[in-house]
């Protein structure tokens, strides 16, 4: 890999990873919690129409997150494409689909917010239980893509524990997917599982951009494993 575009393809990958979790957690976590009563469709609607802005807010950050899930699958495959073509293309492959997914659930969000200021008490609940949907469903995907973003992490010579969290969070998230489907008061059970994908994506993240930022000679450990490989 050329060493002068190692730290600026691993600093802009860094970013792009920082803002798919910024974005996903202000919307999802955030936003969305103040909109949607999932007990009372009345109150949702109204709510949405009380807080036009706000929903508004919450369909940017769905957007944001989708632009920013696709780009940084892109980057990933561009930083680690010499490291293993074949995992490179499958974290971009599987970091495109998850984007698709959210896409989904942005688009139903979109129609809640129209069918609330229209009047429509049933149909904006309907629309969130649609998007918590595409969101259980599309965290298979980012699950699978964690996977062979651990096997990377591997043999690019990053610190082995790093590739563990990831691959074993990778398989956390797939398995809570079925989780929550077969057992859907699994609760703190299906919290749990996902946790050590939490700790590899913020060790991602902060390698990323210590590669990408720090000053001197770009000998980052990327480079070094695609030497490797």
């Amino acid at each position: 890999m050329d060493q002068r575009i190692a730290r600026p393809v691993a600093r802009t990958t860094g970013l792009l990873y920082l803002a798919l979790g910024i974005t996903g957690m202000a919307g999802f976590l955030l936003v969305r919690p103040q909109l949607f009563d999932p007990t009372d469709a009345a109150a949702t609607a109204a709510q949405l129409v009380d807080h036009e802005v706000l929903a508004r807010v919450g369909i940017t950050l769905e957007l944001a997150v989708v632009v920013s899930q696709a780009l940084a699958a892109l980057w990933f495959v561009r930083l680690f494409r010499p490291v293993d073509p074949f995992s490179a293309t499958a974290v971009g492959a599987l970091g495109m689909m998850n984007a698709v997914a959210i896409l989904g659930s942005t688009a139903a969000l979109g129609t809640a917010l129209d069918r609330a200021l229209a009047g429509d008490t049933a149909t904006p609940q309907l629309m969130y239980e649609l998007s918590d949907s595409f969101w259980g469903a599309g965290s298979a995907f980012f699950g699978l893509w964690l996977i062979p973003m651990g096997l990377l992490a591997l043999r690019a010579g990053m610190p082995r524990a790093l590739g563990w969290f990831l691959l074993v969070g990778g398989a956390g998230y797939l398995l809570q997917t079925f989780v929550v489907v077969m057992a859907p008061d699994a609760g703190v059970l299906a919290e749990l599982l996902v946790l050590p994908a939490t700790v590899g994506e913020l060790w991602m993240i902060g390698l990323l951009l210590w590669v990408g930022l720090r000053p001197g000679r770009a000998s980052d450990v990327v480079a070094a494993g695609s030497v490797r490989a």
